[in-house]
């Protein structure tokens, strides 16, 4: 089977090559600010599915960049949408729960109002509306804390900073699952292939990692594992400020996903200890 991966060197598409035979498209190849680019190179190379694993990621820069990042994270993916429909070749898409307002403690349904807070979350969106109009086969993956031992990610940031500094102030309130990115790769790995088989799968998922915890719980965990002496103080999001602003929900509910593919929540515990072993750290 050729599946077509948009993104190179990010979490997620790095981890994608690593567990498959994948066509993987660099912006050298696939320019997402140019999104006819991203339809072209889904028509010259014919694959059997398509997975998007390239966006603008940059949260805060957003706030200033919107326009940007709403065309590479959403004209885009409804470009790639449009080609893959013409050409009836299913789509599988990640998306966040930044699309979501982060009100309330319940875990967010598939089917739950959005109501994106910032730019990001906007763009994401778009994105989403776009390859669900598009009218072919797709499903969109909403997943969240993504980390791994690859880019930038709060693993690798709190590791860095450990090494400097004995006491950390961590945000405590915003409480979500951190979600391994070899697990998502896996996932989508797994949804393409059914896809391929099924015509008829597809639609809106969650898949983040379980338990559910708060950005302190994570940094604890990471200092435990990872032998770090750093203390760890939780601090309200209010006391640490950013251009854009944070879900304090992110929890999210992913029995439909196990519903339709029987794929079940990772366990982001075992995914750190293989972020850390892959860091030597």
């Amino acid at each position: 089977m050729k599946i077509l991966v948009f993104g190179k060197t990010g979490q997620v598409a790095t981890e994608l090559q690593a567990q498959a035979e994948v066509v993987a498209l660099g912006r050298d190849a696939a320019d997402l600010s140019r999104p006819s680019s991203c339809a072209e190179a889904i028509r010259a190379h014919r694959p059997d599915a398509v997975i998007n694993a390239a966006a603008w990621t940059a949260v805060d820069r957003a706030e200033e960049e919107e326009a940007l990042a709403t065309v590479i994270n959403g004209e885009a993916p409804g470009a790639m949408a449009r080609a893959c429909a013409a050409l009836d070749i299913p789509l599988v898409h990640i998306s966040t729960d930044y699309v979501f307002s982060g009100a309330g403690e319940r875990p967010w349904r598939p089917t739950d109002p959005v109501g994106p807070i910032g730019a990001y979350g906007r763009s994401k969106l778009a994105g989403e509306r776009a390859v669900a109009a598009a009218g072919g086969q797709w499903a969109v993956l909403r997943t969240s804390w993504v980390f791994s031992a690859h880019g930038n990610n709060f693993l690798k940031t709190m590791l860095r900073l450990s090494q400097s500094r004995d006491a950390l102030d961590i945000v405590a309130d915003q409480i979500g699952g951190p979600t391994p990115a070899d697990a998502i790769a896996a996932a989508c790995l797994d949804m393409a292939r059914a896809m391929v088989a099924d015509g008829d799968k597809g639609g809106m998922y969650h898949f983040s990692g379980a338990p559910d915890t708060s950005w302190k719980g994570f940094a604890e965990e990471i200092f435990a594992r990872a032998g770090r002496a750093a203390s760890v103080a939780g601090i309200p999001t209010s006391a640490y400020p950013t251009p854009a602003r944070r879900p304090l929900n992110s929890r999210m509910d992913c029995t439909a996903l196990a519903r339709d593919f029987g794929i079940a929540r990772p366990d982001w515990r075992a995914g750190l200890e293989r972020a850390l072993a892959a860091l030597g750290a």
